[in-house]
């Protein structure tokens, strides 16, 4: 961060650096002096407009609607890899789950590299359209493309493609490429917006991020106790996800009904005076002040997704129970679901939503950088878990159940809260009328993180 400058709050921020109300009621105190007929003026507020004068969130519902619109950003990257027993059906050699092929076994860092270019060239596109697209067509238009996606999806979980399987195969990773672009334009855009509302909605945002995760977890686990065959689950499985994603696209339409959502999101129009020329605000937003300003957040973004990614759900999904051979369904069906994806979802949820209470390490602290960088550690504690098949590396360091729970409940704690501080930061430290680029720019180094982490992933895997 550049410390020559100080760090000014958004006019929508409630977020002050600190100093800020002492350098204000200096301030005050100088114009008093100036002017000694000002005593008898009523006093004005120095803090931000839109923090004085603004409509309630009635019930929350605004809250609320951008918590849905959260759950909706990555529902799509959560349900295909989380669908694990389905893909490995449909990939395997035999008719039915049991049966291994190269396709099913490494499937999930497939998905992870057809999803890593999509996501960083559209988040890039993404910045360039800001101002010269409205949010609306962005954020509607990515919606529809992953509905038409995920209808697709669920028409071929009845399709036989046991003569078809490399076709199958190549459908499947093109449709994570293009709902993996779609959500990215989709999470940037309302992440951009949300750098208008107060601090609050962009936790909001987050949060819902991670419940999603939470609810995929939950929906595979029901699934998989209720559904008689593995079709019959994926079937209600991607249904759940078409359903959802129309309530996002319902949740995004109501928004501008609500005045306190109107307030703030007509407010973006008031920049400040002289600030940007009509000419550039009509084109590209100025890339350097925001990265002045949030550099060292967007890399706090960047680190934590990169370590997360490289080591979930790749490795994380493919350690099995030492116990495995008891044919305990505990051991077998739910082990993975549970530790893997449902613990790691739930950490990572209350870490996220710790930020609406905890705001420590501030945005311009040395140690949050530092508690970044020292989440690293993550990799090779679940690369020693009871991970298989192992080629390379055959010693594993830990040889209990207990292990991979801990550590799944670690890595996401600190993701969530390690990784939404800086997010919710970026916004608020520029000045308004660089919000929502700001908000675009902290999704693209979210986007760089995923995208390097999954090249990382496969290289761990095929190196354990």
């Amino acid at each position: 961060m550049d410390r020559t400058e100080s760090v000014q709050p958004s006019v929508n921020s409630s977020y002050l650096p600190p100093g800020y109300d002492e350098q204000s009621s200096i301030e005050d105190e100088e114009d008093e002096d100036a002017s000694p007929s000002a005593a008898l003026l009523p006093k004005v507020s120095s803090a931000p407009l839109a923090v004085r004068y603004s409509p309630e969130d009635s019930y929350f519902l605004v809250y609320i609607i951008f918590f849905v619109m959260g759950v909706g950003s990555l529902l799509p990257w959560n349900f295909f890899i989380t669908a694990k027993h389905y893909w490995h059906y449909k990939l395997s050699n035999s008719s039915d789950h049991s049966g291994r092929s190269g396709l099913s076994d490494y499937f999930e860092s497939y998905v992870s590299l057809a999803s890593a270019g999509p996501s960083v060239f559209c988040l890039i596109l993404n910045y360039f359209l800001v101002n010269r697209l409205s949010a609306n067509v962005r954020i509607l238009s990515s919606l529809v493309v992953m509905l038409l996606v995920f209808v697709v999806t669920t028409v071929m979980v009845k399709v036989d493609v046991s003569e078809h399987r490399m076709e199958f195969f190549a459908g499947t990773l093109a449709s994570v490429a293009v709902v993996s672009g779609a959500s990215n334009v989709f999470c940037g855009s309302v992440f951009g917006i949300s750098g208008y509302f107060p601090m609050r909605i962009s936790q909001a945002l987050i949060s819902g991020q991670a419940m999603g995760g939470t609810l995929t977890a939950v929906a595979s686990i029901v699934t998989l106790s209720v559904a008689e065959d593995v079709t019959s689950n994926a079937l209600a499985y991607f249904l759940t996800a078409d359903v959802f994603i129309l309530i996002c696209i319902t949740s995004y339409l109501l928004l501008p009904k609500f005045a306190y959502s109107r307030h703030y999101m007509l407010g973006k129009s008031c920049a400040r005076p002289g600030s940007l020329t009509e000419d550039h605000a009509a084109t590209v937003p100025p890339l350097q002040p925001i990265i002045r300003k949030a550099g060292i957040l967007g890399f706090c973004v960047f680190y934590v997704f990169f370590i997360t990614i490289s080591v979930f759900p790749t490795i994380s999904s493919g350690i099995q129970s030492v116990n495995a051979d008891s044919g305990s369904p505990w051991t077998t069906t739910y082990f993975v679901p549970l530790t893997s994806f449902l613990l790691y979802n739930l950490a990572d949820f209350c870490g996220r939503q710790a930020t609406a209470w905890v705001q420590i390490p501030g945005p311009t602290s040395r140690v949050l950088p530092a508690l970044v960088l020292c989440r690293s550690v993550m990799v090779p504690l679940l690369m020693f878990c009871n991970y298989q098949p192992r080629g390379h590396l055959h010693t594993v360091l830990f040889p209990s159940d207990v292990y991979p729970v801990i550590f799944n409940c670690l890595l996401g704690l600190s993701n969530g809260y390690l990784g939404t501080l800086p997010m919710i930061y970026g916004p608020k430290v520029v000045p308004r009328e660089l919000a929502e680029a700001t908000g675009v720019v902290m999704s693209f180094f979210l986007s760089l993180g995923l995208a390097v982490g999954s090249l990382s992933s496969v290289l761990i895997v095929h190196n354990i």
